[in-house]
């Protein structure tokens, strides 16, 4: 069938409205298919808590183009084998173009490696324990614009304050709460955001007060 003349000769798809720090190819995808889904699994908790912690000082796009490499570089971010990383092991990774070769870094990812076991052993898993700091259920914010999104929260706090009680680092309040946005524990996808109504807009609790 022949098209009439006043016919697009294609269709026009409108991009979905998302997050405004959602810009480039690889922030896209992520954001559109991790960035605040309830993670569980204990091997993905930790990948997040050592990434987060990498990415200190740098982009997260920075650490998204070397996340393939990390995890091979760190067994799948298999918590029992990165615990027992040996010093030979450790001066490899300070080679290694890849990651982010900055030795305090990797030696907290052995270091987390550790005292995330020793959690494990306390509570049964990481999960249960990250967790515990949200009630079991995502805080849900009311963010119309990336600049009233806070960079910690009440909760954070006491999540780096634990962690560090615990034996970890590069874990403080700011570290924290990108890992709770990162996880799931917090969904701080903008009102305008379509993810934010695929991920359930109904808030599970009272949201906590920022900290600036």
């Amino acid at each position: 069938m022949a098209r009439h003349a006043h016919e697009p000769a294609f269709a026009v798809t409108e991009s979905p409205t998302r997050c405004a720090w959602a810009t480039t190819a690889l922030n896209i995808a992520y954001h559109d298919a991790e960035w605040g889904v309830p993670v569980h699994d204990d091997r993905t908790l930790f990948e997040f808590l050592i990434l987060e912690g990498a990415q200190a000082g740098l982009s997260w796009e920075t650490i998204l183009k070397k996340r393939d490499r990390y995890r091979e570089a760190f067994d799948g971010f298999d918590p029992e084998r990165v615990a027992r990383f040996t010093p030979a092991r450790l001066r490899r990774l300070l080679e290694d173009p890849g990651i982010v070769r900055n030795r305090l870094k990797i030696e907290s990812a052995v270091r987390n490696a550790k005292a995330l076991l020793a959690v494990q052993d306390e509570m049964g898993s990481f999960d249960a324990y990250v967790w515990r700091f949200v009630d079991g259920a995502p805080i849900v914010g009311q963010f119309r614009q990336q600049t009233d999104v806070p960079a910690k929260t009440a909760a954070s706090d006491a999540l780096s304050v634990d962690l560090r009680r615990r034996g970890f680092n590069f874990v403080g309040s700011t570290i924290c709460y990108a890992f709770m946005q990162a996880v799931g524990l917090a969904n701080d996808h903008l009102l305008s955001c379509y993810r934010r109504a695929e991920l359930g807009a109904a808030p599970k609790r009272r949201a906590l007060r920022p900290r600036r």
